[in-house]
């Protein structure tokens, strides 16, 4: 006769790694906000804002069953230009390496024959889920097609149909992360929000601002350090470098009489006094780094190594 578990066992905890991957500018930010519900990915409408691989950590009970979901926001899958992009794409594939649930997140108008993702995916045994994002493009004809042709090119452990910016069909698939998750321990402290310091989320809210205020190569072509950040009692005080490749670029982004860098410092303020819960004094600096995002040795200074 097997013995009953003692009536105080708690129930089996599950918790996990989930890799969120796909090409860029399909909603693999939003989607990560929207499923820890805290905003961590920065968003623009530009491709390749996410430069770095980010974890958002939510716990909860699902079902009567306790977890601990660990997203990983990366950044877009691309054919590397510098080697910035081939130490983001270093970050894509650590990330498929130690997945417990992989979310391949394709728009609604993307075509599954030949796509870049796929020989990514072949290196998993990992579920994939695939998500077909920007539904709200689409119409039930043709989105029944999509999932027909994805379902025959990939064969993925399920496909769930969403809209990311509008929330649409999230709890579907949010059941089809969770009940794919390994029983296991919490990796981390449930308070725990991100594996990220705070320095790392000032400096992405700054280079937020650069994508959202210029075009062309200067968002493409600066990175932000953050140099100080010291919290007092009543405000933070941070200040931080803008570096860019070339003295025009410079000259760009400070703007007629410092109003361009002025414009983004004033928005930056804003949401890091949002993000803080807490008064912010910000600081920016502009310096020129010829050709950083090819130099190894600068790459690592800004954290582009895992």
């Amino acid at each position: 006769m097997v013995p009953s578990s003692p009536p105080n066992t708690p129930p089996e905890h599950r918790a996990g790694f989930v890799s969120i991957i796909g090409r860029p500018n399909v909603g693999k930010s939003t989607l990560m906000n929207v499923l820890v519900g805290e905003k961590l990915s920065i968003i623009t409408s530009k491709a390749q804002t996410t430069r770095h691989r980010i974890m958002g950590i939510l716990n909860g009970v699902h079902e009567g069953t306790p977890f601990q979901l660990v997203y990983s926001d990366t950044p877009g899958v691309v054919t590397p230009a510098y080697k910035l992009h081939e130490s983001m794409m270093t970050f894509v594939k650590g990330s498929l390496e130690d997945a417990d649930v992989v979310l391949f997140v394709a728009e609604i108008g993307e075509k599954a024959a030949d796509h870049e993702v796929i020989p990514l995916l072949r290196r998993t045994d990992s579920p994939v889920v695939l998500v077909l994002n920007k539904i709200d493009l689409s119409n039930q004809q043709e989105m029944d097609a999509k999932m027909a042709e994805w379902q025959q090119a990939l064969e993925p452990a399920a496909i769930v149909p969403i809209s990311a910016l509008l929330s649409a069909n999230i709890q579907t698939l949010f059941d089809a992360i969770v009940t794919r998750l390994p029983v296991h321990p919490p990796y981390f402290a449930e308070d725990e929000l991100t594996d990220k310091p705070e320095r790392f989320f000032a400096s992405e809210i700054i280079r937020e601002k650069i994508f959202l205020n210029y075009r062309q190569e200067i968002p493409y072509s600066s990175e932000v350090m953050v140099t100080e950040f010291k919290e007092k009692d009543d405000i933070i005080v941070i200040r931080a470098e803008i570096i860019v490749e070339r003295k025009s670029q410079k000259g760009i982004l400070i703007g007629d009489k410092g109003s361009m860098l002025k414009k983004v410092g004033t928005q930056a303020r804003q949401d890091l006094e949002t993000f803080f819960g807490k008064k912010v004094f910000l600081e920016q600096y502009v310096k020129v780094e010829p050709d950083w995002r090819s130099k190894e040795t600068k790459l690592r200074q800004f954290g582009y190594d895992e």
